[in-house]
């Protein structure tokens, strides 16, 4: 496990450990905490709308794609946050991780505003392409969607040469693999997913909407974009890296399982 003050302390949680990890997230990344504070912030009043509102779009309210994009760009912002803490004090400030903060801040505005106006509207963001307009707007979130996600290598190449000599050499080598498999995964079936409608919301599981007899990309797009967190957590309990190497080649089998249940 990570011993310096930089590491991710797991166990109860209480408010006094609530607010240190913040401050710790402040002083990690303000521009990137604020932001995913923010994105949090908004949730509520789309929790009010979600409970008046009864309009439906594919068999989900309207409500739940803004609440669900607010809260994935937050936890985006946050994880990128914290792990720009691993690099030099001199390097936070550097201009390499202004661009990273600020394109994250650029194109995450952008999916999320559009798809909140979509919401309001009653109208769909996602596969929208009936007229001129929307056609342009959905290339461009496709857009907006690989830029997201492209800050994680450009994180992971500042991390690469500029290491935290405090830092486990294994939960390093995870926190790297983690984020190129966000990147590369993620978008990799985010892809394939812009050209291939899922199913209705109403035949799947409840919230998430995924369809449980396969034919639905979503899944393995959701295991892709979160290897950067989840990979790094399961090797806080690694030592060696070999291990972690067997465990990012598992996730990506279980990517790939996903991927060819969504294709068929």
């Amino acid at each position: 496990m990570v011993t310096s003050n930089n590491s991710l302390h797991l166990g109860r949680t209480s408010p006094a450990r609530l607010w240190t990890w913040w401050e710790q997230l402040l002083r990690r990344e303000r521009r990137l905490a604020v932001y995913g504070g923010l994105l949090l912030a908004l949730v509520v009043p789309m929790l009010l709308a979600w409970g008046l509102d009864e309009r439906t779009l594919r068999g989900a309210n309207v409500w739940i794609k803004p609440i669900k994009f607010a809260l994935s760009i937050a936890l985006l912002a946050f994880t990128t946050a914290w792990f720009i803490g691993h690099l030099p004090t001199r390097h936070r400030d550097g201009p390499a991780v202004r661009r990273i903060a600020w394109l994250l801040i650029g194109s995450g505005s952008f999916e999320f505003l559009y798809i909140l106006l979509q919401a309001a509207l009653g109208q769909a963001s996602h596969y929208n392409v009936g007229d001129l307009w929307h056609g342009a707007m959905y290339t461009l979130m496709g857009l907006g969607a690989l830029l997201l996600t492209a800050t994680q290598p450009m994180l992971a190449w500042q991390l690469w040469r500029h290491p935290d000599p405090q830092q486990a050499p294994a939960h390093r080598l995870a926190m790297l693999l983690g984020l190129w498999l966000s990147f590369v995964l993620g978008a990799g079936a985010g892809i394939l997913l812009g050209d291939r409608q899922p199913p209705d919301a109403a035949a799947g599981l409840p919230l998430l909407g995924w369809a449980l007899g396969g034919g639905d990309l979503r899944p393995a797009h959701f295991l892709g974009l979160h290897a950067e967190q989840l990979l790094p957590l399961a090797a806080l309990w690694l030592r060696d890296r070999r291990a972690v190497i067997g465990l990012a080649t598992a996730y990506s089998l279980a990517f790939l399982a996903l991927l060819l249940w969504g294709l068929g």
